[in-house]
C-alpha cells in the first residue's frame, strides 16, 4: 500500500477469538454501523471468505463495492477492492498479534482511493475515522 493509514488496538482476547469475529461477515451489521448488508460470494478451501460484497451507507456516502480477501491463519487478513461505484481502490489489512495473558494486539492498516477528486489529507483523516470506529467495534464485539 502506498499511502495508507495505520492504527493499533489491544483486545483481551487470543488472536483465534479475534480472528472468528472478523471472518465471520453476516454479524458485521450487528456492529459496525456503516454496513448495511454482506453477501460472500466466494470462500476458499479453508471456508473462509475470498469475496464479499458490501453495501455501506454511511449517510453521504453510499456505495456498493466487492472486496477480494487473502487470509494467513490467525496472524493477518488482507482485502483489495474488485468493484465499486465511488472507489477507485481500497488495500486493508488486518495484523493480529499475541501480546501475552490471552490479549492480542490488532493492528489495521487502510489506504482508500475515491474516484471524485479529494485532497490527500482529507482522505487520510476519513480513513483514520473508518479505522478507529472499526477497531472499536471490533474490541467492543470480541470482549461483549
Amino acid at each position: 500500500m502506498a499511502e495508507h493509514t495505520r492504527s493499533s488496538i489491544v483486545i483481551d482476547a487470543t488472536p483465534a477469538e479475534v480472528m472468528a469475529v472478523i471472518a465471520d461477515f453476516a454479524a458485521y451489521p450487528e456492529w459496525t454501523d456503516e454496513l448495511k448488508e454482506i453477501e460472500v460470494l466466494k470462500t476458499g478451501p479453508d471456508g473462509r471468505a475470498t469475496e464479499v460484497r458490501l453495501l455501506l451507507d454511511a449517510g453521504a456516502i453510499r456505495d456498493e463495492h466487492a472486496l477480494a480477501y487473502t487470509w494467513d491463519g490467525d496472524h493477518e487478513v488482507s482485502w483489495t477492492l474488485v468493484r465499486s461505484q465511488m472507489l477507485r481502490s481500497l488495500d486493508g489489512s488486518y495484523r493480529l498479534t499475541p501480546v501475552g495473558q490471552g490479549r492480542t494486539e490488532v493492528t489495521y492498516q487502510l489506504a482508500v482511493d475515491v474516484k471524485i477528486p479529494m485532497l490527500g489529507m482529507i482522505k487520510r483523516k476519513a480513513e483514520k475515522v473508518i479505522i478507529d470506529r472499526a477497531l472499536a467495534g471490533l474490541k467492543k464485539r470480541v470482549e461483549g
